[in-house]
């Protein structure tokens, strides 16, 4: 059992959530958000040029690329070696797969796959299992089990049921970098990961497992809420607004509108390519509205025009919610439409090179949207009373 783990996830006092997003290599972004709040609590807190996130984040998670982040931040990594990661490794990353399979699937695995174990290894060691003591906080990734139909969130929590050193199919004993890679298995663009549970057992089983993001867990923020109050997790973290913080970062957002589309234009293959998205933003919004809802937002862009932004109390001196506040929650998430980068002073970028998720081509500018945003809006204050 990783007994610094258990220590820290028993011993009193408040605790802070981290939850990153999926968006492939738009998880630039989010780094670039996270590397300035390293750099923001480390001068705060007085600390040196050692501390990194999994000092003050006691839970990590993440879904898709999101889980790249959260296994590399749990792993001890500093945000500057995580960006230098995904800057030397984009391209190979997403290397265009072998003509005759891209029918099946747009890019070769084994370069994402070698890349996470390599990188894994160096911060862990020998033991880079989801159970290794080498990780410093609670970690979770969300995956998507094809096979059984079902969204899959794995934690390291050495008190979950299935994290049971007795069991011969216990997850803690899954290599980690296959469970991150499973998690940023994207259908379409990567093939899905195959994962066996039990081995070396007298009855081995195999589930196939892709992209977290498509379940609708790509925001994992609610659901790291979730793990650490409901009784059968068994974490049982205290709740209230001085108690619990969760930050939220999301990979850029923008409303796809189309207003030349035709109701009769709307077929199989429209349906086919449009829905899952939708879903997907759908659901991410939803989780965002129920934090905010809940929590003591303290930053957030507006949802929509009726809801708002959440922030604070409400114009008239009001609580936003009659719900009692049970943590405090900032989202982070840029507005990449035009407008939302003319607003971080970056008009001159095309939206369109940092929308989409395999824009290896324009890392610099995904890099320039992530520290504009992170200079304008990330700021300590947010943290309080939490640092």
């Amino acid at each position: 059992m990783n007994d610094v783990l258990v220590t820290r996830m028993q011993s009193p006092g408040p605790k802070k959530i981290l939850s990153c997003d999926g968006g492939g290599i738009l998880g630039l972004i989010s780094v670039e958000i996270l590397a300035k709040m390293e750099d923001d609590l480390r001068a705060k807190l007085g600390r040196e040029a050692e501390f990194v996130l999994a000092d003050y984040f006691d839970f990590v998670c993440g879904t898709s690329t999101g889980a790249i982040i959260a296994a590399c931040i749990s792993a001890g990594m500093s945000m500057a070696r995580i960006r230098e990661f995904y800057v030397e490794s984009g391209q190979e990353m997403f290397d265009k797969a072998f003509l005759l399979k891209r029918l099946n699937y747009k890019y070769n695995d084994e370069p994402l796959a070698r890349k996470l174990r390599g990188e894994l290894s160096k911060a862990l060691g020998d033991d880079i299992t989801l159970g290794s003591p080498g990780l410093r906080t609670l970690l979770m990734m969300v995956l998507r089990n094809a096979t059984t139909d079902s969204p899959w969130p794995l934690t390291n929590n050495p008190f979950a049921k299935y994290n049971e050193r007795s069991r011969k199919d216990c997850n803690l004993q899954l290599p980690l970098w296959q469970l991150v890679r499973a998690s940023s298995a994207a259908p379409v663009y990567f093939p899905p990961e195959v994962i066996t549970l039990g081995e070396g057992s007298q009855n081995p089983y195999t589930f196939i497992f892709v992209d977290g993001g498509v379940t609708t867990y790509n925001n994992p923020a609610f659901l790291a809420f979730q793990m650490i109050t409901a009784h059968p997790y068994a974490v049982n973290w205290k709740t209230g607004a001085d108690n619990l913080l969760i930050v939220s970062v999301g990979t850029g957002g923008v409303a796809m509108s189309n207003s030349e589309l035709k109701a009769g234009n709307m077929n199989l293959f429209y349906n086919a390519t449009s829905i899952p998205t939708a879903l997907m933003n759908a659901a991410s919004a939803g989780w965002d509205m129920a934090c905010r809802s809940l929590g003591d937002c303290r930053h957030g862009g507006p949802i929509d025009r009726e809801f708002g932004d959440m922030v604070g109390l409400t114009k008239d001196g009001k609580v936003n919610s009659t719900i009692p506040k049970l943590f405090t929650y900032m989202r982070h998430d840029p507005d990449v439409s035009l407008e939302g980068l003319k607003s971080l002073g970056l008009g001159d970028l095309d939206p369109k090179h940092v929308q989409t998720l395999d824009s290896v081509d324009y890392m610099l500018e995904i890099q320039k949207v992530g520290a504009a945003y992170a200079q304008q809006h990330v700021h300590i204050e947010q943290f309080a009373p939490f640092a």
